[in-house]
């Protein structure tokens, strides 16, 4: 019984606790007389997107303002820095949806995909697929590790077509271990702007747009803040 918002401080305990192999992880909180219990499997990492459901239907929602209808002939979405789930609106399909991760167990875990690849963009940022094919690149909450954004972006407008809309989404949520130097050292408006100059100093499309997203968590808690910056690929012959 404090002041203090407890999930934080449960989650810190529970990811000490990670290395032991456990195979799950759950909180039990009392909310106004309302006690609720939430578990998930696999790491601690699965239940801190649960706790803070708001932040990927926050995410779920942009997505769906701005992805192409769904089930529309000749779309193609590619997801890089993928993982067991996109957070794409329940349902969504397309004639193609690219995942592309660093764990193939994970991304075979992840129902929305219709294809994927096992790559590390921070060892080689190039993009395996052609030129102006995908409608939609999206990086959920991983641009914070990438590397070489610059070459990884560069690789992003290739792969679009023309109009195509490249949407990076990111929290203040991160392993500062795996965070590249200039973010674990920026607060969140400094954040917009680094992603939004890996766009402007890429190349090759329009100026990119940001949004503040956040909404309060499931418990009552403040949500994680959750930005999106987003642009779309210069058409060359308007």
């Amino acid at each position: 019984i404090g002041p203090k918002d407890p999930v934080p401080i449960l989650l810190k305990g529970l990811r000490r606790l990670e290395y032991r192999g456990y195979d799950s992880a759950g909180v039990a909180l009392l909310n106004k007389n309302n006690l609720q219990c939430l578990k998930k499997a696999w790491k601690v990492f699965y239940l801190e997107s649960v706790i803070d459901d708001s932040a990927i239907k926050a995410l779920t929602g942009f997505y769906q303002e701005t992805f192409p209808p769904s089930g529309m002939a000749g779309t193609a979405v590619l997801d890089i820095c993928s993982s067991w789930i996109s957070h794409y609106p329940e349902g969504y399909t397309a004639e193609k949806i690219a995942g592309l991760g660093m764990n193939g167990e994970e991304l075979g875990r992840n129902k929305v995909l219709t294809e994927y690849v096992v790559k590390d963009l921070n060892l080689s940022p190039s993009l395996p697929y052609d030129d102006a094919s995908f409608d939609v690149v999206t990086n959920a909450v991983s641009v914070d590790y990438l590397t070489k954004p610059l070459e990884v972006m560069k690789e992003v407008n290739r792969v679009l077509k023309p109009g195509g809309m490249a949407i990076m989404s990111f929290s203040n949520r991160c392993f500062p271990t795996k965070a590249v130097g200039i973010w674990t050292g920026t607060g969140d408006l400094d954040h917009i702007w680094i992603v939004g100059a890996y766009f402007h100093y890429a190349g090759g499309f329009e100026a990119p747009l940001a949004k503040d997203i956040t909404k309060k968590g499931i418990l009552g808690q403040k949500g994680d803040p959750m930005y999106v910056v987003y642009a779309r690929k210069q058409n060359m012959d308007l």
